[in-house]
């Protein structure tokens, strides 16, 4: 028992040192994006809808500082919304009406919580909802 103990303790020790000392100068190991870089690539389709035009726009005004300009989030600052974990069978888009009028809490990423935002309507979030399911659309989400 004693033996195991001992093992598991030079075991974890030896992982710490690694993670602490050794991983951040491994040399495979791509140096962290900057902060309020984008978090995923991100295509923009050729043509959007109307509703999505005018839900651009408005992403850009209310959203795009946290989120990044075309949704793909902002390194140490908020997700992106062009991810799998925001597909419509996850994320309804219900979920984007209640984010805006009331915040989230933070449950999926480490971001913090998200404040509600102030001066949209629904008729706008549904607007914006288009502009983010087209784009995921192009990008492989569905």
């Amino acid at each position: 028992m004693k033996r195991a103990v001992i093992f598991f303790l030079v075991l974890a020790i030896l992982a710490g040192t690694y993670a602490v000392w050794l991983k951040p100068w491994a040399k495979d190991e791509a140096s962290p994006p900057a902060a309020g870089a984008a978090l995923v690539p991100v295509t923009i389709p050729d043509s959007l809808s109307e509703n999505a035009k005018i839900g651009m726009r408005l992403f850009q005004a209310k959203c795009a500082s946290c989120h990044g300009d075309d949704a793909s989030g902002r390194q140490g600052v908020a997700p992106p919304l062009i991810h799998k974990i925001y597909e419509p069978s996850h994320h309804a888009d219900e979920a984007f009406q209640r984010a805006v009028s009331l915040g989230v809490r933070a449950h999926h990423w480490p971001f913090g919580d998200m404040p509600s935002v102030e001066g949209l309507s629904r008729g706008d979030v549904a607007m914006i909802v288009a502009y983010i399911r087209e784009i995921q659309v192009a990008n492989g989400i569905r």
